[in-house]
C-alpha cells in the first residue's frame, strides 16, 4: 500500500472522528484511537516510517501545549491539592498494579515493573483534550486537574529513569541540554515572538519546531524521553501566553488540525486484536486494577480536598492513561522486557484507559453538562 494511500485513508478518519465528535459530543481523541485500532486490524495498515516520525512529534507538541495550561498561580494556591491528588495518582497505582502483575499474573520481574509504570500514568493529551473541547481548561477545577497530572506523569518518568536507569555519554548532553532550555529557553522564545509574532513566516513557531526536533534527538540518544523538559518549558512559558494567546492558538490550530490526530490513530494501530483476544482475562484485570487503584488513591482525598462538583469527573480524568503509559510500554517492547503478547495486552489496556474512562467522564459527570442541567430546571421553574 502506498504512503499517499495510507496517508490519504488516514485523513480520511481524521475528519470523521472530528465530525463525530462534534455531533456526538465524544472527545476526537477517543474516536482516532477507534479508528486507529480498525485501520491496524481491519485495513491491515501498518505503521510506516513517516506516520512513527508524525506521532513521536505530535505527543512532544501535546505535552507542550498541554504544560502551558497550567497555570503555575493555581500551583501554587492549590499545591495541597495538585501534589496530594497527583502524587496519590500515581503511587497507589504504581504499586497495585505491579503487585497485580508480579503476585497473581505471574509475570517476571521487569515486565511487572513496567505495567506499574503503564498503568499509574494520567494522559497528558487525553486530559487537555477533554479539557479544550469541554471548555473548563480555564477553569480552577480544569486547571487543579492539570496541575495534578502534571504530578501523576512527572512520577511515572521519574519511576521509568530510576528503575530502568541506562546512563551513557549522551544522557549527560541530554541532561545539560534541558537544563539549558528551561533557563534560556523562555527568554529566547519570548524575544521571537515579540520581535517576529506579526511575520507571514511565523518564525517563531518555526523556534518551537527547532526545539521540539532537537530535545527528541537528544533524548533518544541518551536513552531518555523529551517529554518532562518540554512539558516543564511550556509550564515556564504559560504566563507569558495567557498574555499572549495568539501564539497558543496558531499552535493549537496546526497541532489539532493536522498533527497531534496521527499521535492517536498510530496508538491505535499498536493493538493485535489476535493477541489481545487471547488473553483477555489478562487485559480486563490490569483495567479494572488501574481504575479501581485510581478510585481508591484519588477519590477519597478530592472528596476532603474539593468542593463536591467534579469530584467523580476528576476522579475518571486521572484515570486516563495514553501518553506515558504508551511511552512506558514501547519502552519495554522495545528493550526486550516485555514479549510481543505482554506488549499487545498492555498496550491495549492503556488504549482502553484512554477511552472508557473518559467517555463516561464526558457523559455522565462532566460539570459543564451539570451545569446545563441546572440551567435547564431553573428556566422550568420560572415558566
Amino acid at each position: 500500500m502506498s504512503d499517499l494511500l495510507i496517508a490519504s485513508i488516514l485523513m480520511g478518519f481524521i475528519l470523521l472522528a472530528g465530525t463525530i465528535s462534534i455531533e456526538f459530543g465524544i472527545a476526537a481523541a477517543i474516536i482516532e484511537i477507534l479508528c486507529g485500532v480498525f485501520a491496524g486490524n481491519v485495513l491491515h495498515i501498518q505503521p510506516t516510517v513517516w506516520l512513527t516520525f508524525i506521532a513521536s512529534f505530535a505527543g512532544i507538541l501535546l505535552t507542550f501545549l498541554a504544560g502551558t495550561e497550567v497555570n503555575i498561580k493555581v500551583m501554587k494556591e492549590k499545591f495541597k491539592e495538585s501534589i496530594t491528588i497527583g502524587g496519590l495518582s500515581f503511587l497507589v497505582p504504581f504499586l497495585l498494579s505491579f503487585c497485580y502483575a508480579y503476585f497473581i499474573a505471574h509475570w517476571s520481574l521487569n515486565p511487572s515493573k513496567i505495567v506499574g509504570i503503564a498503568l499509574s500514568t494520567t494522559s497528558l493529551a487525553v486530559v487537555y483534550a477533554v479539557l479544550v473541547e469541554t471548555g473548563l481548561t480555564k477553569t480552577e477545577l480544569g486547571k487543579i486537574i492539570m496541575a495534578a497530572t502534571f504530578v501523576t506523569d512527572f512520577g511515572t518518568a521519574l519511576a521509568l529513569s530510576l528503575l530502568f536507569l541506562q546512563f551513557n555519554l549522551y544522557t549527560f548532553i541530554f541532561l545539560g541540554f534541558s537544563v539549558v532550555l528551561l533557563v534560556f529557553g523562555p527568554r529566547l522564545i519570548k524575544y521571537f515572538f515579540k520581535k517576529y509574532e506579526k511575520r507571514v513566516v511565523e518564525p517563531e513557531i518555526k523556534l518551537m519546531f527547532f526545539i521540539f526536533f532537537v530535545a527528541m534527538f537528544l533524548g533518544e540518544l541518551g536513552k531518555s524521553h523529551a517529554v518532562l523538559p518540554i512539558f516543564i518549558l511550556g509550564l515556564l512559558m504559560s504566563k507569558f501566553f495567557e498574555e499572549n494567546p495568539l501564539f497558543i492558538k496558531k499552535l493549537r490550530t496546526i497541532g489539532f488540525a493536522l498533527i497531534t490526530p496521527f499521535f492517536f490513530i498510530k496508538g491505535g494501530m499498536s493493538v493485535g486484536i489476535r493477541e489481545v483476544l487471547t488473553n483477555w482475562q489478562v487485559l480486563i484485570a490490569f483495567l479494572i486494577v488501574k481504575i479501581g487503584a485510581k478510585i481508591i488513591g484519588v477519590y477519597p482525598v478530592s472528596r476532603k480536598l474539593l468542593p463536591s462538583g467534579g469530584r467523580v469527573f476528576l476522579t475518571l480524568l486521572m484515570s486516563t492513561g495514553l501518553t506515558f503509559g504508551t511511552i512506558a510500554s514501547i519502552f519495554g517492547f522495545s528493550n526486550g522486557y516485555l514479549n510481543k503478547t505482554q506488549f499487545s495486552v498492555l498496550i491495549a489496556t492503556v488504549i482502553l484507559s484512554a477511552v472508557i474512562p473518559t467517555i463516561i467522564a464526558q457523559r455522565f459527570f462532566s460539570p459543564v453538562a451539570e451545569e446545563e442541567k441546572e440551567l435547564l430546571l431553573a428556566e422550568g421553574e420560572e415558566g
